[in-house]
């Protein structure tokens, strides 16, 4: 058995679903659990219309749309679909009336888009002669806590997956099960949706749960790549990277899978491959526990823009304790993350998200420390071996000085994966184009 996912952009209208279709045909022999999120743009067309419906004017003439008219481009009737909408039309008035939207009526009402993204590829599917049934992510055990909008399944699943995919991975069931990710529902039988990476941590607890071969997420590159090809165009495929790596990855900018999506298939030992859905015979990217040869120098080289960076300089005498000790709780206190960090007994410098309101943390930590903030900067991070970190950085910093870029902060941190770097934005894609000519020759 494997677990396939596949994400909105890759089932956003009759053609990319036909092509999809195609892609579990090719599979369907390893006896496939595919995972779907919503099409295209659904999603955002559910919201809006909840925002209308607060505001007393129910409309849902562009998911109808979407759907009906793809369901006719691939000559499929779905009344599972038609019921589906008559249900969202109903809640939508539902909100009208009451002019409010809960977080627990906006799960409900997001849950829609994986829905009918399930119905249709199993309609199709069926109609090419592909015995599939669609799932509610429910009808196969995903079981949540209330933590609506951003839910946490329960350990229940690891039990009540295998209990109701047993018959399928078996031979008993053949129908392809084409499973909702991103949703769930809780104890009290209410849907919850996952929150950020929902449909991958779908996709591994599915592969975890199972004992899956691999678990496959389909993307539009040859799997994880040295960096992004729109900045580098020699970025060339890695064939395997470590869980860690990925999660750390994907910390830092690159579009792999969500950190905690790894926390399943890391726990079980379950691979993930990422493959192409342009180039199926590609064997893309594999995420093991370790290393199955020798170890790069380095793996691959992400960056995220737009951050701002926040130097503290301590104004008492205070003692390393008490100092850090009130700077980060006022981090905590403003819920506000930091991303890199660089500490002595007396400063700290980090790094948070560009967008972020800073100005009442600011305040509260200028009552004990002199606080700077440069804005327009950006994290450059080497996933790598970090052990060798002094052959790594000579090579890094010899090439960046000869071409005038000044590195503003460094951090290598528990992580034995990872050294991050901060430079201006504007000198972000020139600092990874350099780096990349060093450390991939």
């Amino acid at each position: 058995m494997i677990v396939m996912k596949f994400g909105g952009s890759s089932v956003a209208n009759a053609q990319r679903i036909r092509h999809v279709a195609s892609i579990i045909q090719a599979y369907k022999e390893n006896r496939p659990v595919v995972v779907l999120s919503a099409m295209g743009d659904t999603t955002d067309h559910l919201l809006e219309a909840a925002e209308m419906a607060v505001n007393g004017k129910v409309d849902i003439e562009k998911v109808e749309k979407l759907h009906f008219d793809t369901a006719k481009e691939l000559g499929i009737d779905v009344p599972a679909i038609k019921e589906l909408l008559e249900e969202l039309k109903f809640l939508l008035t539902g909100i009208s009336m009451l002019h409010e939207l809960t977080k627990r009526t906006r799960d409900y009402l997001v849950s829609f888009g994986e829905r009918l993204s399930v119905r249709m590829m199993a309609s199709y599917l069926n109609k090419e002669n592909t015995p599939s049934q669609f799932y509610d992510a429910w009808d196969i055990g995903m079981v949540s806590d209330s933590n609506y909008m951003s839910a946490e399944l329960l350990d229940d699943v690891w039990q009540t997956i295998p209990e109701h995919l047993n018959s399928y991975k078996n031979g008993i069931d053949s129908k392809i099960p084409i499973v909702t990710g991103f949703i769930a529902k809780d104890k009290n039988g209410i849907i919850t949706t996952l929150g950020r990476g929902g449909s991958d941590l779908s996709a591994t607890m599915i592969g975890a749960a199972m004992g899956a071969e691999e678990i496959q997420t389909w993307k539009d590159v040859d799997g994880i790549l040295t960096t992004d090809p729109r900045v580098v165009k020699e970025a060339r495929p890695v064939p395997e990277v470590t869980y860690e790596e990925a999660q750390e990855l994907a910390m830092f900018g690159s579009q792999v899978l969500h950190p905690r999506s790894m926390i399943p298939c890391r726990k079980t030992g379950t691979p993930v491959r990422v493959k192409n859905s342009y180039n199926i015979k590609s064997p893309g990217s594999i995420i093991v526990e370790n290393h199955t040869g020798e170890r790069p120098l380095v793996t691959a080289i992400t960056c995220v823009k737009n951050v701002s960076l926040i130097d503290i300089q301590s104004s008492r005498m205070l003692g390393a304790a008490g100092f850090l000790a009130h700077v980060f709780n006022q981090f905590l206190k403003w819920n506000i993350s930091v991303d890199v960090i660089a500490t002595s007994e007396v400063s700290v410098s980090l790094t948070v998200n560009g967008k972020t309101n800073l100005s009442q943390l600011i305040e509260d930590i200028g009552r004990v420390a002199d606080v700077t903030v440069k804005k327009d900067k950006a994290i450059v991070t080497l996933i790598c071996d970090a052990s060798r970190s002094s052959g790594i950085l000579a090579k890094s910093f010899a090439s960046l000085e000869k071409h005038g870029i000044n590195v503003q902060m460094i951090s290598q941190g528990a992580s034995k994966v990872n050294i991050s770097m901060i430079v201006d934005s504007s000198q972000v894609e020139q600092t990874v184009q350099i780096l990349h000519s060093a450390l991939f020759v």
